[in-house]
């Protein structure tokens, strides 16, 4: 094989893991990206809620006691 044949063939390999490290890098970052997001949407809120329904529950034993 030619001295140039082989350079060429090598600099087509190094392009290749040139992309292919490329498309992994973004991969990795959007993944990141999207599981941010996916937390921010469907993550539960720092802030403590109360639900009507549970401050009434709540409030009943706390009538029967005081009787």
């Amino acid at each position: 094989m030619k001295k140039s044949c082989l350079v060429a063939v090598i600099t087509v390999l190094a392009a290749v893991a040139g992309a292919l490290a490329a498309v992994a890098v973004y991969l990795h970052r959007r993944e990141k990206e999207l599981d941010e997001y996916e937390r921010l949407l469907f993550g539960e809120d720092d802030a403590a809620t109360v639900e009507p329904e549970a401050a009434a529950e709540e409030a009943a034993p706390a009538e029967d006691a005081a009787e």
